[in-house]
């Protein structure tokens, strides 16, 4: 049984800084590729980030140079800090795995290449 859960999600005020982590089970997280995703209330589930097998990774150009992506496999943790957060961050985020390693990642940010999720964490940004 493919499992990840994630924590770290929280109130924070704009401009503030989070850590999330995605902590896997049940499978060797190193031959996955990884994503981030959210979503915020009334709107569709949308990609925010993803790193594959060889450490090449994604961002939705909303979050580029704020969000970084990470993973440790002997963890079998992937990490996103949420940095300069916008309200707009707001959202339930969270990780899925995709079996296919997604080399070039260029749709690494599309939900359909992702059978294992997460049950989210909520962050909310606000003043």
């Amino acid at each position: 049984q493919r499992q990840l859960v994630e924590s770290g999600g929280g109130l924070v005020q704009p401009g503030g800084s989070l850590t999330l982590s995605c902590e896997t089970s049940g499978f060797t997280m190193g031959y996955y590729t990884i994503a981030w995703f959210r979503q915020a209330p009334g709107k569709e589930r949308e990609g925010v980030s993803c790193i594959n097998p060889a450490m090449k990774t994604l961002y939705a150009d909303s979050v580029k140079d704020r969000f970084t992506i990470s993973r440790d496999n002997a963890k079998n943790t992937v990490y996103l800090h949420l940095d300069s957060l916008k309200p707009e961050d707001t959202a339930r985020y969270y990780c899925a795995a995709s079996r296919d390693p997604l080399y070039d990642v260029t749709y690494g940010l599309l939900e359909s290449n992702y059978d294992s999720w997460g049950q989210g964490t909520q962050v909310i940004v606000s003043s």
